[in-house]
């Protein structure tokens, strides 16, 4: 069965689904048939406490017939979600924008086993914001800054910055060294998906991915990376860096990825999204944001 709460349950993000189904089926029966690992009591359970939406946000019955080329909303909840023992911060907020510095190991959404430990969800909470979303993506593997916005309708100006190269983002990792190469070095690769859907490959012909990269300092074993993605493909700095011979240090899944990987808290990968800058589309000021997370001194 689902979650039984006492009260109101705390905000949280909501998923959405568009759902294709047979002339006369009914919402729960469309569920059932899109969702088969997830038991029909569950969704029993979700409709009789109102947490299955229509696309105006009101709850769905369970005997009511879907309606073809509707939305679905409905909020996703796990039994036993297991805690992540780290805390993001906020670097800065106004009534469009959030700023945030997010921790290793946490989600910024709802994602497989995780949904109130969360960047978002704790965010919507700790700031009474039911509106909230993020406005690029973070591997949960990687810490740093995350731009979420606080107002929809102003939502899609600060997207553009990403979406049309108007923003500046420097990363920076721990790898093995690169002795062969002159830096600052460029990779420029064809990235699609791997045949496990989770994963990123670079595959012969047109380059649609473009990372800049620099080194901050020298150690015996490890090197301190700069690294300025110019596209934002899934994965695109750890798959170039474990392609040129220099795979972040504890990365799971770059070069190879195991079969069976449990997060262990003491070795997060040597990843953060350390700067981001770029004009304000509402207000044209200069923003730059710096994350205050460290990766540790390099040998």
């Amino acid at each position: 069965m689902g979650l039984v709460t006492d009260g109101p349950p705390p905000l949280q993000p909501i998923s959405r689904v568009h759902l294709h189904a047979a002339p006369g089926s009914t919402t729960f029966e469309a569920l059932c048939l899109r969702f088969p690992k997830i038991h029909a009591s569950v969704w029993l359970d979700r409709f009789t406490r109102g947490r299955v939406l229509d696309q105006n946000g009101a709850p769905i019955r369970i005997a009511d017939q879907h309606q073809p080329g509707q939305y679905v909303s409905y909020f996703r909840e796990v039994t036993a979600e297991e805690p992540i023992p780290f805390t993001e911060t906020i670097l800065y907020q106004d009534e469009h924008l959030v700023v945030a510095d997010k921790p290793h190991f946490l989600p910024i959404t709802p994602t497989g086993q995780w949904v109130t430990e969360t960047l978002l969800s704790r965010l919507m909470n700790t700031l009474n914001t039911p509106h909230l979303s993020p406005i690029h993506r973070l591997d949960r593997s990687t810490a740093g800054l995350v731009l979420l916005a606080k107002n929809p309708e102003s939502r899609n100006a600060y997207q553009a910055l990403f979406r049309d190269r108007k923003i500046e983002k420097t990363y920076e990792a721990l790898a093995p060294p690169l002795h062969e190469l002159t830096f600052p070095h460029v990779r420029r690769t064809r990235i699609v998906r791997a045949d496990r859907f989770f994963l990123s490959q670079e595959v012969p012909g047109e380059a649609n991915s473009e990372t800049h990269i620099q080194v901050l300092a020298r150690g015996d074993h490890q090197w301190h990376y700069s690294l300025s993605p110019r596209t934002g493909k899934k994965h695109q700095l750890r798959l170039h860096m474990a392609a040129l011979g220099a795979p972040l240090f504890n990365d799971p899944y770059y070069p190879v990825a195991h079969n069976s990987i449990k997060d262990d808290y003491n070795t997060p990968m040597a990843l953060i999204a350390r700067q981001l800058k770029f004009l304000d589309p509402l207000t044209g000021a200069e923003r730059h944001f710096v994350s205050n997370h460290t990766l540790g001194t390099i040998r």
